[in-house]
């Protein structure tokens, strides 16, 4: 069955998150950081050593996605890796004295966003859009 484009909700879905994602590059290029890579220390600083393959689940984003950003900001000095004495394929991550400086510059410019966008609604608006979301989410996840 066709849905009207009018009555169709992923485009709406699809620009809020453009809009979120354009306002936080913004927000973090003066720190030199992309979203990426703002999202992939946010996870290291909560999971110090998490493996390659928890970082892109924490992040969103495939394995290949992760790894590349990990490049990166290993290459920036933010990112530090180590070998495994137990597994020696895998080289967990941390991040670096300078990376955390980075980031806590980094969190604070994405600190006042989120601070805008939720002093646009109230808690109960806040909660009622997380149970759409959240609700959007399980139809998704249920229809493949």
């Amino acid at each position: 069955m066709s849905v009207p484009p009018e009555e169709r909700l992923g485009f709406d879905i699809a620009q809020a998150h453009h809009v979120l994602m354009n306002a936080k590059a913004t927000a973090l290029r003066p720190t030199g950081l992309t979203v990426a890579q703002y999202s992939a220390l946010l996870a290291l600083s909560a999971n110090p050593g998490i493996s390659g393959a928890g970082l892109a689940r924490a992040c969103l984003v495939t394995p290949q996605a992760a790894a590349a950003v990990l490049k990166t900001l290993e290459a920036k000095g933010l990112v530090e890796r180590f070998a495994d004495a137990w597994n020696h394929n895998v080289r967990p991550a941390r991040l670096t004295p300078e990376g955390t400086a980075v980031l806590e510059r980094a969190d604070h410019a994405a600190g006042r966003l989120e601070r805008h966008l939720l002093d646009a609604f109230t808690p109960h608006d806040r909660d009622r859009l997380r149970d759409l979301l959240s609700r959007c989410r399980t139809v998704l996840d249920s229809a493949h």
